[in-house]
C-alpha cells in the first residue's frame, strides 16, 4: 500500500488501485511528494521496442524502463520488427515477454503480411492475440487499393488503422526535409507534399470507407490543414505529432548531423508554429514519441547511410511541458489531455484517472527542476537523441504503474 503527499492532493494505493483515504499501517509506505505535481501515467501509443529481431537497438523490457523514467506506464509497439508482428504469434510472444516490463506494453498487428504492403493480415485473429491496433508503420502501405481494404478490414475488425503517411516515390531515402538545408547539403530532399499526398489519400479513403484512421507523426502545415478541413467535414480522422515537430526545425541536421534524422523529417519554422497550433486547437490529438532506437555505429554513419528515428521516451513529458507549456501557455489540463487521456481514449485502453478506483497508473513531475539531458538520463540501450546537452524545465521523480513503484529518481 501507498500514500502519496503531492503538491495538489493526496493518493491512497492499494491492491494496485487508486483507493479512498484508509490509515497507514505497518506495510504502508508514505511518500513525500509535497513538491511534486502527481500526473495520470502518460500513454504513448508509438514506440518501436525493436523486439524481436533487434534487440540489441532496444528490447520490450529495455524499452519499458526507458519509459518508466518519463512517466510513461502504456506504450503501444510498432510491428516493423523481425518477424513483424503480422501473425498471432509474434504478437502473443510480444505480450508474453511484456508480461516482466514494469509498465503495460501492448502490440501493434502487422496490417500486410512482411509489412510489403500487398497482401492484408488477418486483423481479427491479430486481435484476438491481443493486438491492440494495426499500422505498417515504418512501412508505409503505398497502394490505395490496399489501403482502402485495409481500413475496411480495421473497422469490421474493430481496431484503429494508424497510417505513416509519406510517397515512397518521392521521398526514396533521403535524409532530410526539401528546402533550405538540403540545398545547403547539397542533398536531394523529402518534400512536405509526400507527407500531404498520403495524408489526404488516407482520409478520403477513411470517408469513403465510413471508417476511422489514425495519422502518425504529423508534421507540415499542409497535412494539418487536410485534417482540420477533413474533421470538419465529418471525417473519423484522429492524429498524433512528436516532441521534435514542435521544438525542432530542419536546421537540427545542420549541428546533430544523423542524430537529427527522422521521418517525416524535421520541418520548417512555419511547420513547427502550425503544429503547435494544431496541439492548441484539437486539430491533432495527441503526442507521441515514435521512440526509435539505434546504436552508435549507425548513428554515426554518414547523414545520408544512417538510419531515421531518435529515442524519446525519456525527455516526453519534460520537452511537451518546457515548449508547450512554459513557453507557449498551454494550461497542465491541457498536456494531460495530449499525453493521457486522448491518446488512451483513441485507441480504446483504460482511460488513466487518480480518482477511487482507477488503476493506480501515475508519475510525479517536478514542475520547478532545471536540468540538461545527458546520456546517463536515457534508460534504454541506445542513446540516438539530438536533444543532448538541450536544456528543459520539469522532471519525473517517480513513475507508479499497478500500484507499484516503477521508477524512482536516485538523489
Amino acid at each position: 500500500m501507498l500514500i502519496i503527499h503531492a503538491k495538489d492532493k493526496e493518493i491512497y494505493i492499494k491492491n494496485g488501485l487508486i483507493s479512498e483515504p484508509f490509515l497507514p499501517d505497518s506495510d504502508t509506505r508514505e511518500i513525500d511528494a509535497r513538491g511534486l505535481l502527481a500526473l495520470p501515467g502518460l500513454c504513448d501509443v508509438h514506440v518501436h521496442f525493436r523486439d524481436p529481431g533487434f534487440t540489441h537497438k532496444e528490447d520490450i523490457l529495455s524499452g519499458a524502463r526507458a519509459a518508466a523514467s518519463g512517466g510513461v506506464t502504456t506504450c503501444l509497439c510498432m510491428p516493423n520488427t523481425s518477424p513483424a508482428t503480422d501473425s498471432p504469434e509474434t504478437v502473443r510472444y510480444c505480450l508474453d515477454k511484456a508480461k516482466d516490463a514494469p509498465i503495460r506494453v501492448y502490440p501493434y498487428g502487422a496490417a500486410t503480411v512482411g509489412q510489403k504492403g500487398e497482401q492484408l493480415t488477418d486483423f481479427t485473429a491479430l486481435k484476438n492475440a491481443g493486438a491492440a491496433a494495426i499500422s505498417d508503420d515504418g512501412n508505409p502501405i503505398q497502394s490505395a487499393q490496399v489501403l482502402l481494404a485495409a481500413l475496411i478490414a480495421s473497422k469490421n475488425a474493430g481496431l484503429v488503422l494508424a497510417v505513416h503517411c509519406e510517397d515512397a516515390n518521392l521521398v526514396q531515402n533521403y535524409a532530410v526535409n526539401e528546402g533550405a538545408v538540403s540545398r545547403k547539403l547539397g542533398l536531394p530532399g523529402r518534400p512536405a507534399v509526400a507527407e500531404e499526398l498520403q495524408v489526404d489519400m488516407s482520409v478520403r479513403l477513411a470517408k469513403h470507407a465510413g471508417a476511422r484512421v489514425h495519422i502518425c507523426h504529423v508534421s507540415t502545415r499542409g497535412s494539418v490543414e487536410i485534417i482540420r478541413r477533413a474533421k470538419a467535414e465529418g471525417v473519423a480522422v484522429t492524429a498524433e505529432t512528436c516532441p521534435h515537430y514542435f521544438t525542432l526545425t530542419e536546421n537540427a541536421v545542420l549541428e546533430k548531423g544523423s542524430l537529427a534524422r527522422v521521418n517525416p523529417p524535421l520541418r520548417t519554422q512555419d511547420d513547427v508554429e502550425a503544429i503547435a497550433e494544431a496541439l492548441r486547437d484539437g486539430t491533432i490529438d495527441c503526442i507521441a514519441t515514435d521512440h526509435a532506437p539505434h546504436n552508435t555505429e549507425e548513428k554515426e554513419r554518414p547523414l545520408p547511410d544512417a538510419p531515421s528515428g531518435m529515442v524519446g521516451l525519456e525527455t516526453l513529458l519534460s520537452l511537451a511541458y518546457s515548449e508547450l507549456c512554459q513557453k507557449r501557455g498551454f494550461s497542465v489540463t491541457q498536456l494531460q489531455e495530449l499525453l493521457c487521456y486522448s491518446p488512451a481514449r483513441i485507441f480504446g485502453l483504460p482511460e488513466p484517472s487518480l480518482e477511487p478506483g482507477s488503476p493506480a497508473d501515475l508519475c510525479l513531475f517536478d514542475t520547478e527542476k532545471h536540468w540538461t539531458l545527458t546520456e546517463k538520463d536515457l534508460y534504454g540501450k541506445s542513446k540516438n537523441t539530438p536533444f543532448l546537452g538541450r536544456k528543459m524545465t520539469g522532471r519525473v521523480e517517480m513513475t507508479v504503474c499497478r500500484g507499484a513503484v516503477v521508477f524512482e529518481r536516485q538523489k
